[in-house]
C-alpha cells in the first residue's frame, strides 16, 4: 500500500519516501524520523491538494490570541509515584524520585522541598544527608543532634539547566553512629523521607511545530503524571456517528493515560485555550478557525486561535461516518501520519475481536509470559536493600476459581548464592497478600569450609537459577492486581567486618501465569468488575457487543460522562473502541443484542423510568427512591441459593439527595434480553466530575461495589439490591455441583430424588427376582 505525504517541509519523492519508511520499520525511530508504513488492515495516510495543505497552516482567527504565561506545578511524592513514606537505611541508603518536562513546556525555575527525619545516633561530623539532580549534587544537608528525630523542612533550589525531558532526584543517607568499627546495618542508621515532600516546577509554554509525527503529544504526553485533560470541540451536532468518532478517540486517550486518568470537557462551536481535538466536517462553524478544504476522512494539527502555544488536532470528514474512519485510523496506527495534513485512504478496519483477548489482561487460552507484562531491567534487582519487583496483572473479572487450588505461577528466578545457609528469601506477595516465601540457598549446603562445586550448579554469570511453582490465592486476585516479588539477602557483615554489597536476583522473564483453565462464570451485577475491567462491555475488547444510549436530547454533561467512561474502559482494555455503537432512548430495543452502558438522568433520560422495576433506583416525584431487599426477600434468597453478600448492606434506608450532587452508578439485568447487562450512569452538571473522580482514584475506586454505588463529593457508598443473574458458562459437573452447594432446597429435592429413585429401582429388581422364583416354582 503506498503512502504519501504532504506538508509544509522540502518534498520527498515517493521512491525515496518509500525507502525510508521501510528502513524505519526495521530499525524503528523517534518522533523526529520518518514514520514506520502501514500494515494491512490498518490506515494509509495519502496526499492532499496543495491548497489544503495551506489552508491547515493558516487557520486564523480575528480574535487576539492569548499570551503565553507561566505556570507553577506542584506535585508531591504520591504524585511522583512514591505513595509511601521511604526509610533510608545503612551507612548509604538512596532514594531515586523520577520526575519528568512535558515536550510542550519549558522549566524556568525548579526547587524541592524536603520533608525529613533523622535518627539521633548519627554523629554530625561523620553523618548527611546528599541531594542530587541527574547524579549532579544540589545539596548537602547537615544533620544537628538538637534536631534530631524531629520533623525537618529543607528547600533546595534547583539549576533549571539541570532539568531535561526524564529527570531523577536522588536523596542518599550517608550515615554513621560510631567513630570506630560499626555494623553497617545497624537499625540506628536511618533516616526518614516524608511523602509530603513536595517538587515545584515554573514552567512556560513552548510553541511546537504543527506535525502529526509528533502525537499524542501535546494533546497527550507521557511525561505528565496528572490526571490527562483533553477538551473535545463538536463543529456539528452530536450524530451517533460524530459520537462514536469521540468514542474511539477518548477510549485511544485513556488506553494511553492509563493509571493517570483522562478527562474531555465537551464544546460546541467555541474553542478552549490550550490544545484540543476539534471534530469538523465541511458544515462546521466554529468562531474563528478557518477551515482547509475537506475532502474525505483526514486529519491535521493547526495552531489554535484562541492561545498563541496551543494546537488543535483536527479530525475531519464530509460526513459523520467519515470521522469516525479518521479517529480509528489514528487510533490504530498514529505513527503513520506525518506533517501539517494527512488524509486516509483505503482503510480498512480489523476483525472483529475474540472474548477476553484485551491487550493488557492476561489471556484465558495461553500461559503469559511475565516479559510480556514488563521489561527485564525492571525484574532484576542489586544490593542488600533492593527495591520490590512489581508486575502489574489485569485478570478477566468473570474468572471461576470457586474451589481450586488457585492460580498457578511458574516461577524461575536466579539470585548470587549465600556463602552459608541462612535466612534469605524471595518474598512473594499479591498486592498486600503475603503468599510464601521461597529459601534462596547456599553455594555450600553443607556448610564446610571449602565450597564443593558439585553440590550446587551455578549459571555461567555465577548465579543459582530456580524454578518453582507458586499457588497464588484466588482471593487475592482482583481485576487489578499487583505481584510484588521482594529479594531478603540476610547481612553477612557485622560489627568490624566489611559488608560487599555485590548480591543480586532477577525474574527469569519466561516465568509463566496461566489461567486458561478456568471458566468465566460470574454473579452480576457487580460494579466492582465494571469499575476495575470495564466488564462486560471489555470481554470484548472493541466492544462490538456494547451500545451506549444517551438521552434524546443529550446535553454536554452527558456527552462528558460518556467520553469519560470510554477513556476508563480503554484503560483496562488497551485497545479503542472501535465498534461501539451510540444510540439514543428511543432506539434501545435494536441493540437487545448487546450489553448496554446508558447515561443521563432521572429527568432527560426515559429508560430509567421504563425499566424502573428492574433498576435498584427509581424515580419517585423529583427525588430517587432506592429499591433494597426485604429481610423476606433475604430468607427467600437463602433457601434457593440466590447469593448474598455480607460485606454490602442488602437491606436498609439511604438518602439520595435531589440537589444534583448525587451521582448513581447502577448495574442490572437488560430488560431486552436476558443474559444481557446494564450499566446505568446517573449524573448531574454537579456531579459528573465526582462519579470520574471515584473511578479514577484507587482509594475511593476499591468502593465501588455491589449492584449500586452512589458518589457525593468524595463520599462513595456502594449497596446490594435487585434481583441476581449469572453470565458466563460452567462446565456440566461444575454447575450441578456449585447450584448444589449454593441451595439447601434443591440439595434436599436432589437427595429425595435419588432416594426415590434408588427405592424404584430396588422394588423394580426385588419385583423381577420375585416373578422368576414363582416361575421356577410353578415349573416344578
Amino acid at each position: 500500500m503506498t503512502i504519501t505525504l504532504r506538508a509544509h517541509r522540502r518534498v520527498v519523492p515517493s521512491a525515496m519516501l518509500a525507502i525510508a519508511l521501510a528502513a524505519v520499520s526495521v530499525t524503528g525511530g523517534t518522533s523526529a524520523q520518518p514514520r514506520p508504513p502501514a500494515s494491512p488492515g490498518l490506515p494509509a495516510p495519502a496526499p492532499l491538494p496543495a491548497t489544503s495543505a495551506a489552508a491547515a497552516t493558516a487557520a486564523t482567527s480575528t480574535i487576539p490570541a492569548a499570551t503565553p504565561v507561566a505556570a507553577v506545578r506542584e506535585l508531591n511524592l504520591t504524585q511522583l509515584g512514591i505513595d509511601y513514606a521511604v526509610q533510608l537505611r545503612g551507612i548509604s541508603g538512596t532514594v531515586g524520585i523520577p520526575f519528568n518536562v512535558r515536550a510542550d513546556e519549558l522549566v524556568t525555575a525548579a526547587s524541592f522541598k524536603l520533608n525529613y527525619a533523622y535518627s539521633p545516633s548519627l554523629i554530625p561530623e561523620l553523618s548527611h544527608l546528599k541531594v542530587t539532580v541527574n547524579d549532579v549534587l544540589v545539596a548537602t544537608l547537615p544533620v544537628n543532634r538538637a534536631d534530631a528525630g524531629k520533623p525537618q523542612t529543607a528547600d533546595i533550589p534547583i539549576d533549571r539547566r539541570l532539568i531535561t525531558e526524564f529527570n531523577r532526584i536522588n536523596v542518599e543517607l550517608i550515615g554513621h553512629y560510631t567513630r570506630e568499627c560499626e555494623d553497617p546495618a545497624h537499625t540506628s542508621l536511618w533516616a526518614r523521607i516524608d511523602a509530603t515532600s513536595t517538587l515545584k516546577l515554573t514552567v512556560s509554554p513552548l510553541k511546537l511545530a504543527n506535525d502529526l509525527a509528533g502525537l499524542p503529544q501535546p494533546f497527550f504526553d507521557r511525561r505528565d503524571v496528572r490526571r490527562a485533560r483533553i477538551p473535545f470541540v463538536f463543529g456539528g451536532a452530536d450524530t451517533s456517528p460524530m459520537l462514536e468518532a469521540a468514542g474511539v478517540l477518548s477510549s485511544w486517550f485513556g488506553a494511553l493515560a492509563d493509571y493517570r486518568g483522562a478527562t474531555f470537557p465537551v464544546s460546541h462551536g467555541e474553542l478552549p485555550a490550550g490544545h484540543a481535538v476539534v471534530f469538523v466536517t465541511p458544515e462546521s462553524n466554529i468562531a474563528g478557525l478557518t477551515l482547509p478544504n475537506i475532502q474525505g476522512p483526514g486529519l491535521a494539527v493547526v495552531d489554535n486561535p484562541q492561545d498563541a502555544s496551543g494546537k488543535l488536532l483536527l479530525v475531519m470528514g464530509r460526513t459523520p461516518a467519515d470521522l469516525r474512519t479518521a479517529a480509528a485510523a489514528l487510533a490504530l496506527n498514529s505513527k503513520a501520519f506525518a506533517g501539517a495534513q494527512a488524509a486516509v485512504t483505503a482503510f480498512q478496519e480489523p476483525p472483529v475481536r475474540k472474548p477476553y483477548d484485551a491487550p493488557r489482561w492476561v489471556p484465558s487460552d495461553r500461559a503469559l509470559q511475565l516479559g510480556e507484562l514488563t521489561s527485564a531491567s525492571d525484574l532484576s534487582v542489586t544490593g542488600y536493600n533492593p527495591d520490590v519487583v512489581r508486575v502489574n496483572l489485569q485478570l478477566p473479572p468473570d474468572l471461576f476459581t470457586w474451589r481450586s487450588r488457585g492460580i498457578p505461577l511458574d516461577l524461575q528466578y536466579r539470585y548470587t548464592p549465600r556463602v552459608r545457609p541462612d535466612q534469605s528469601t524471595l518474598n512473594v506477595n499479591v498486592n498486600d497478600n503475603f503468599v510464601g516465601g521461597l529459601p534462596l540457598r547456599s553455594a555450600n549446603p553443607a556448610g564446610d569450609r571449602w565450597w564443593n562445586p558439585l553440590a550446587v550448579k551455578l549459571m555461567p554469570d555465577g548465579t543459582l537459577a530456580e524454578h518453582k511453582e507458586v499457588i497464588l490465592p484466588p482471593l487475592a486476585m482482583g481485576p487489578r492486581s499487583q505481584l510484588r516479588l521482594h529479594y531478603y539477602f540476610e547481612p553477612v557483615g557485622g560489627r568490624c567486618v566489611p559488608q560487599l554489597d555485590n548480591v543480586r536476583g532477577s525474574i527469569d522473564p519466561t516465568s509463566k501465569i496461566d489461567v486458561s483453565g478456568f471458566p468465566h462464570y460470574i454473579a452480576m451485577p457487580e460494579l466492582a468488575a465494571y469499575a476495575n475491567g470495564g466488564f462486560p462491555f471489555s470481554r470484548m475488547a472493541d466492544l462490538s457487543e456494547t451500545a451506549v444510549i444517551l438521552p434524546d436530547q443529550p446535553v454536554d454533561t452527558d456527552t462528558e460522562t460518556y467520553l469519560g467512561l470510554l477513556g476508563q474502559i480503554g484503560r483496562s482494555t488497551g485497545y479503542p473502541a472501535l465498534r461501539v455503537k451510540v444510540g439514543r432512548s428511543a432506539e434501545a430495543a435494536q441493540w437487545a443484542d448487546k450489553d448496554l452502558l446508558v447515561i443521563g438522568n432521572l429527568q432527560n433520560q426515559p429508560l430509567f423510568t421504563q425499566w424502573a422495576d428492574k433498576m435498584p433506583l427509581k424515580r419517585n416525584g423529583n427525588a430517587p427512591e432506592l429499591k433494597l431487599n426485604s429481610w423476606i426477600d433475604n430468607a427467600i434468597d437463602f433457601v434457593i441459593g440466590a447469593r448474598t453478600r455480607e460485606d454490602l448492606p442488602g437491606s436498609m434506608q439511604i438518602a439520595v439527595s435531589d440537589d444534583g450532587r448525587d451521582a448513581v452508578l447502577a448495574g442490572f439485568e437488560s430488560p431486552l434480553r436476558g443474559g444481557r447487562s446494564v450499566i446505568a450512569a446517573i449524573t448531574n452538571p454537579g456531579s459528573k466530575e465526582a462519579l470520574l473522580n471515584a473511578l479514577m482514584t484507587p482509594d475511593l475506586l476499591k468502593r465501588v461495589q455491589g449492584s449500586m454505588t452512589i458518589v457525593r463529593d468524595t463520599q462513595v457508598n456502594s449497596v446490594l439490591g435487585g434481583d441476581t443473574y449469572y453470565v458466563g458458562r460452567l462446565p456440566p459437573l461444575t454447575w450441578l455441583q456449585w447450584n448444589l452447594s449454593r441451595s439447601p432446597l434443591l440439595l434436599a429435592a436432589m437427595v429425595i430424588l435419588l432416594a426415590l429413585l434408588g427405592a424404584a429401582v430396588s422394588y423394580a429388581g426385588l419385583q423381577i427376582r420375585a416373578r422368576r422364583r414363582l416361575s421356577v416354582n410353578k415349573a416344578k
